[in-house]
């Protein structure tokens, strides 16, 4: 499900966003600067969504949902403050449009013709090749 301009600002106005030493490539630059970026969205306390979007956000995040209601994401790929950021709300925004994709409904289908006659071809040889496996006393 694609989401509209306006809610994606909405959802990056309502996220915070912390910055801390990051583990990850640069060198001495790991060192001194604060590229790693922590993204928090309050999905508890959020207008964005409807309450049955909530609930279905939260059934399919729920691995990166805190026990407040909280969705923690961590971005340190890049050594730039900036780009983890950047990564870090789309990362969020996939997340997001992923959960609230409702799951496409299953078309139910018979069988082929050919493949119903594969399926009793295969059983024929079954049986006859356990029927060549019998002891000639048990016929």
């Amino acid at each position: 499900m694609q989401l509209p301009q306006q809610i994606k600002d909405e959802l990056i106005s309502a996220c915070t966003f912390s910055a801390s030493r990051s583990g990850g490539p640069g060198g001495q630059n790991v060192n001194k600067v604060n590229t790693k970026i922590e993204l928090r969205f309050n999905l508890n306390d959020s207008t964005i969504f409807s309450d049955a979007q909530k609930q279905r956000l939260g059934i399919k995040l729920k691995n990166r949902i805190n026990s407040d209601g909280i969705i923690v994401l961590f971005e340190s790929s890049e050594r730039s403050q900036l780009k983890n950021k950047q990564n870090a709300i789309a990362k969020f925004i996939e997340l997001i449009e992923k959960a609230l994709t409702p799951p496409k409904r299953r078309v139910k289908t018979k069988p082929t013709l050919s493949s119903k006659l594969k399926r009793l071809d295969k059983k024929k040889q079954q049986s006859m090749k356990k029927q060549l496996r019998r002891n000639t006393r048990d016929m």
